[in-house]
């Protein structure tokens, strides 16, 4: 993206190093890092770039048209989601966006309500701070498929990404882009290393490198670099070109679930 200038630059919070210890240890939605008096997280320390009009220019073009095109399978997961298992429809969840500021993702809930998370942030944080580290899922995916929290229509959908439709609202906000860097929860961002937080300089991504190369079956690091050289190397034609690639990876479901 060398043609995007700096808009912002945010201050570094309290305690939001690299060191494995600050987001294995912390509790709550947010993570380790700081918050304001409101209980909101803090800004990540990043540079934001600008998003470039022609960028902005697919992305409310392609939200729009999509969301006319899949609103019937969306109105019949929906349906399917609020008969199938107690609580809301969305899912929504803090992640953090471009320059590093906070935001709500939208989702199609696929797991029980009150469902304990504490498993999957062990998982992630050894992934991330172990050089060693082996997924113990016996398939090569970081991520295991036979998840209990998952309901059975939460696993139909995720095997088709058809929970991620509701983030086609997230990119007509601005919060995301059609392409663009995996979003990422607070306190994995804690955990990240150094050179990745430049990824959070771009807004994040429905569909992206991660998710068009093995998605699952990559190590989070592997995701990062991916994020890391879509931020150095961004063009429109490599936005079209994941695009083309994206129904593929998806009917592939290689390391969805």
């Amino acid at each position: 993206m060398a043609d995007t200038a700096v808009l912002l630059v945010h201050a570094l919070p309290a305690g939001s190093g690299t060191s494995p210890g600050v987001g294995a240890s912390a509790a709550g939605e947010h993570g380790g890092l700081t918050r304001d008096d409101a209980g909101r997280p803090r800004p990540v320390a990043v540079v934001a770039r600008r998003v470039p009009l022609r960028k902005r220019a697919l992305d409310v073009a392609l939200a729009g048209s999509g969301l006319l095109a899949v609103s019937p399978v969306l109105a019949v997961a929906a349906f399917a989601v609020r008969v199938s298992s107690r609580g809301p429809v969305l899912f929504r969840q803090v992640r953090i966006g471009r320059g590093g500021m906070p935001f709500t993702m939208l989702k199609l809930r696929t797991m029980r309500v009150d469902n304990d998370d504490s498993a999957q942030r062990d998982f992630n944080t050894r992934e991330l701070t172990d050089p060693d580290f082996v997924p113990p899922t016996g398939d090569g995916s970081y991520k295991e498929r036979s998840d209990p929290r998952t309901t059975a229509v939460g696993r139909v959908l995720r095997r088709y990404s058809i929970d991620e439709l509701p983030q086609l609202f997230n990119v007509l906000r601005g919060d995301m882009s059609i392409v663009g860097p995996r979003p990422s929860l607070a306190w994995e961002v804690e955990l990240y290393p150094e050179w990745s937080r430049a990824r959070a300089a771009v807004p994040p991504g429905i569909t992206g490198r991660w998710q068009v190369n093995g998605r699952n079956r990559l190590s989070m690091r592997q995701m990062l670099a991916l994020d890391r050289q879509y931020v150095d190397t961004w063009t429109l034609r490599t936005d079209l070109a994941c695009l083309l690639k994206t129904p593929a990876a998806i009917v592939k479901g290689d390391g969805a679930g």
